[in-house]
């Protein structure tokens, strides 16, 4: 695994009987472990790897609340609240920062879209401020590019993937959760049509309510007790370079082919925004019509598709089991696809070309991840109607790590019929099958 993850240890107990059962300790599920427990519930926190094994670690390391899709914009604001809160709550380095984000573009259309964004959100209480092409290239010193305009949010922050989660763990963990790695939930033990327990590889766990966090095993996960959760798993690259000048005046910054933040080492994490790849699947076929509109309006220049053995083994690959046999979840603990060699040659490529100050820069590592991504690009934070006691959340379309503790404390809320912190309306399981679901899938 490339990403080096601060390690947390396993809890010394087994339970045979908890108040709830999270599945997958990524920022999601570790953040609703930990709301939970805060609340003094019961929660055994099981992951079939190591905590922020996947995506919890791969992503960009971007605390966001500009260019959200306004239906998750409310709960992205509590977010950042949340992130300022759990390190002092915790009393751990979560390497969280309000230094802000800024976004910088040649293209009028993209910016006349920044600026309807900007009037919508201002009603939901969240100011950025529209830059001219001038104030973006004074807040972009180093760039060799002539801007048309850009938007700067100076209270969105940054975070260490390798550090923040871990740390919510180990908090949760004090709290009481029983934390338990390398342990599989292999599917839920249902009785009287309703959660009973959940079968893992280490035996079965009583509980009445669990919450399936499990990223982009989740459709599978679903699947396998006849649940329709249409998630689209596409692959991403990022690379980390060696320590290199700061040429910043933000945490992190967009621009025409990067995406770039300053870690707390001196060194950067970049990405080309946009660009990733799909596995062809049985998975990706059987939703293929759910995803058509995006793919077309705003991915179909930028994907990359493959087929591999993951169509035989991967997350979205066929095949079924019993509760008592091994699941497809403990044949690959920690998802860990390869990174796309082109696209870390074409950001290297890009940010080199715009920040010429970086010439000697190099590339130490890189990595891949796999986002599970809903088809209106809107995560799914939801009860399940025909499974009372299950709650899912998913497809958080690389934002997962930015919303993780608004999405927890939100599952949380669900979980124990708690007045929920934002309208959830926009994020029900229900509105892909009722012709609900929002079809503007203006961000990525």
């Amino acid at each position: 695994m490339p990403i080096q993850v601060e390690p947390v240890s396993d809890s010394s107990s087994f339970p045979e009987q908890v108040d709830v059962v999270v599945i997958g300790a990524g920022v999601v599920g570790t953040c609703t472990a930990y709301e939970l427990a805060s609340k003094g519930v019961s929660v055994a926190l099981l992951e079939k790897g190591v905590v922020a094994g996947e995506q919890s670690s791969r992503n960009w390391g971007w605390v966001r609340q500009q260019n959200r899709d306004l239906h998750e914009l409310t709960l992205a604001m509590f977010s950042l609240r949340r992130w300022e809160e759990l390190g002092a709550e915790i009393g751990r380095d979560l390497g969280f920062q309000r230094t802000g984000i800024l976004y910088c573009s040649r293209d009028e259309e993209e910016i006349a879209r920044w600026e309807r964004w900007g009037k919508s959100a201002r009603e939901q209480g969240f100011v950025s401020e529209l830059l001219s092409g001038a104030q973006a290239k004074e807040r972009t010193p180093g760039s060799v590019s002539t801007w048309l305009g850009g938007v700067w949010s100076p209270t969105d922050g940054r975070a260490e993937p390798s550090l923040a989660v871990p740390a919510i763990a180990e908090g949760a963990k004090a709290k009481g959760v029983l934390l338990h790695q390398n342990c599989a939930v292999r599917g839920i033990d249902v009785a009287g049509g309703k959660v009973a327990g959940v079968w893992t590889e280490r035996g079965l766990i009583r509980t009445s309510a669990v919450v399936a966090a499990g990223g982009a095993w989740n459709s599978r996960f679903c699947r396998h007790h006849g649940i329709d959760l249409p998630v689209a798993n596409i692959g991403g690259t990022a690379f980390r370079t060696n320590t290199a000048p700061d040429v910043l005046t933000a945490g992190s910054a967009s621009m025409p082919g990067i995406a770039i933040r300053r870690r707390l080492d001196g060194k950067y994490t970049v990405a080309v925004p946009g660009h990733g790849s799909v596995n062809i699947a049985p998975q990706g076929l059987r939703y293929a019509t759910k995803f058509y509109q995006m793919y077309r309006a705003k991915l179909a220049k930028k994907l990359k598709y493959r087929l591999d053995s993951s169509f035989w083994s991967g997350p979205e690959a066929l095949g079924s089991w019993h509760n008592d046999q091994t699941s497809p979840f403990e044949k690959n603990r920690i998802l860990d696809p390869k990174p796309d060699a082109d696209l870390v040659k074409f950001g290297l490529e890009n940010l080199i070309r715009e920040l010429p100050a970086l010439k000697d820069i190099k590339v130490e590592t890189s990595w891949g991840g796999m986002i599970d991504t809903a088809p209106d690009l809107v995560p799914i934070i939801s009860k399940v109607d025909q499974l009372p006691g299950l709650v899912i959340a998913s497809g958080f379309s690389g934002h997962g790590f930015g919303i993780g503790p608004g999405a927890g404390r939100l599952a949380s809320e669900l979980v124990l019929n708690d007045a929920p912190i934002v309208d959830t309306a926009a994020y029900r399981l229900s509105r892909f099958s009722d012709g609900s679901a929002i079809r503007r899938p203006e961000m990525m």
